[in-house]
């Protein structure tokens, strides 16, 4: 019996999901695909290590099946910038220091990088004073947007510090 490869867009480059139906997402990317950015933290959707983009939108990949992404562009840090060119949010964070161990980072950055578009498309968050009018990106906002990813270093300060000089940048006053 012949099957049909089902696929998605990895960084931009077409990959074959895996054919086992209860692959998730994280372990697809990281063992077979060798995108190894991505972290498994507690594996549970509670940390954030994991978080990719998918169409944009920021996901837990510990959550979800890979196989549910069929036709997905799906990023991962790996597809934000490489060591010898570091996308804004990553020389931010490198400049603020806003990671210690490291190992959160890529989530985080892949969360900040949804963030941003989130605040650019005027969405409210639960700490937005009024939803009705485009949100701030205060630093409240920001801690609360970010809520989702956890930093066992306590580098969240730095982080939010990091987002501000992006942001900043990208919509001067």
């Amino acid at each position: 019996m012949a099957t049909t490869l089902l696929t998605a867009q990895v960084n931009g480059t077409p990959q074959a999901l895996p054919q086992d139906p209860r692959r998730t997402l994280l372990d697809w990317l990281r063992d077979d695909l060798g995108l190894t950015g991505t972290k498994k933290g507690c594996d549970h959707g509670q940390c954030g290590a994991c978080t990719v983009l998918v169409e944009g939108r920021r996901i837990n990949s510990c959550l979800s099946l890979a196989a549910l992404h069929e036709g997905d562009a799906i990023e991962t840090i790996e597809g934000i910038g490489t060591p010898d060119a570091l996308a804004p949010l990553q020389r931010a964070f490198v400049a603020h220091d806003g990671f210690q161990c490291g190992y959160c980072t890529p989530g985080q950055i892949c969360s900040a990088k949804a963030l941003m578009a989130e605040l650019a498309e005027g969405w409210p968050s639960a700490a937005s004073v009024d939803v009705s009018a485009r949100p701030m990106p205060t630093p409240d906002e920001l801690r609360e947007r970010m809520s989702g990813n956890l930093c066992r270093c306590g580098a969240y300060s730095n982080i939010i510090a990091a987002l501000e000089e992006v942001i900043a940048a990208e919509n001067p006053v």
